[in-house]
């Protein structure tokens, strides 16, 4: 049976413990993603406490980093979503990304209804990828692809 979370605590612990594996056992995200069997972004996402991985997944993802069937089970749940808990971000990273949308949101809300209509981008249908690329002028840049499946909106 299928279950959902009701409050993110569980997983946000699970979370912790995660990343504490990973980096005792000096591991990657992808290394962890090959196990799994699913993409870098999502297994990443998964562990983080943002989406539910299926029990093959967990299992194979748990034993690698040594966590228990409880860990199992609540990799398999339903997450309540959203890393972001209110207010401005103070993680720098996660910061840049919001001020993305703050800056560029109107203007990608704006492109994506001129092509497509009325409607929205699904992050449930969805693909996310990073990319690391050299800069012409010297460094590197980061390369980062959010495809999403267009929703039309439906009068009713």
């Amino acid at each position: 049976m299928v279950h959902a979370q009701l409050d993110p605590t569980a997983r946000r612990e699970l979370a912790l413990a995660a990343v504490e594996a990973k980096t005792v056992k000096d591991l990657s995200w992808q290394e962890i993603a090959d196990v799994s069997g699913y993409s870098v972004a999502f297994t990443t996402a998964a562990l983080l406490g943002q989406h539910a991985l299926p029990e093959p997944a967990a299992r194979a993802v748990a034993a690698l980093l040594g966590l228990d069937e409880d860990a199992v089970r609540l990799l398999g749940t339903i997450p309540t979503r959203g890393s972001i808990d209110g207010g401005v971000p103070t993680d720098p990273t996660v910061y840049r990304f919001y001020e993305m949308l703050q800056v560029y949101g109107t203007t990608l809300k704006a492109l994506v209804h001129e092509q497509f209509g009325d409607g929205i981008i699904s992050a449930i249908n969805f693909r996310l990828d990073v990319k690391k690329v050299a800069d012409p002028e010297g460094g590197e840049r980061a390369v980062i692809t959010l495809d999403g499946k267009y929703l039309p909106t439906k009068p009713f």
